[in-house]
């Protein structure tokens, strides 16, 4: 079995139902979920007029490759009707493949780690929360050590329910 680190992320909508049902698709879809953060709310990244988002970041254990699992998620995305008009854009869920192991995926579809992990605060906090000593395979630091370089100045909230 493989870990796959899954960031989920909601700006439209019930963002903390969307994040609940999502979790529970990709349990069905991907594979028994081993571990899961806190809800964090921020700011939008890249576009800032919009919403503030929710974020979860989830571990999975899963038998399917990483392509496998990009479809599967797009089927769930598009069940919640994401839609993939602008960049950085407000959405009702957004799923993204951070780590997959220690594999590195570099093609047109896929980009494992994903590129820009290291410079968002949104996906750092819960990273670290759950899985602070695991090692980005490119960059040679721990989720813990990419906490403190990380540059984002954009306030990151640990949401208590």
């Amino acid at each position: 079995m493989n870990k796959v680190y899954l960031l989920l992320g909601s700006n439209l909508g019930n963002s903390a139902s969307n994040i609940q049902i999502a979790t529970t698709m990709l349990a069905q879809k991907i594979g028994l979920i081993d571990a899961y953060s806190s809800l964090y709310e921020s700011a939008a990244w890249g576009k800032r007029k919009q919403p503030n988002f929710l974020n979860q970041l989830i571990i999975c254990k899963s038998s399917l490759q990483p392509q496998q699992i990009l479809a599967q998620i797009f089927e769930i995305e598009n069940h919640f009707k994401r839609e993939r008009t602008e960049k950085w854009g407000a959405r009702t869920m957004d799923i993204d493949i951070l780590f997959y192991d220690d594999w590195l995926i570099n093609d047109i579809e896929l980009t494992i780690p994903h590129p820009l992990l290291h410079l968002r605060k949104f996906a750092l906090l819960p990273l670290n929360e759950i899985a602070p000593h695991f090692t980005h395979p490119v960059l040679g630091k721990s989720m813990s050590e990419l906490c403190l370089l990380c540059t984002d100045e954009l306030e990151v909230l640990k949401i208590n329910f």
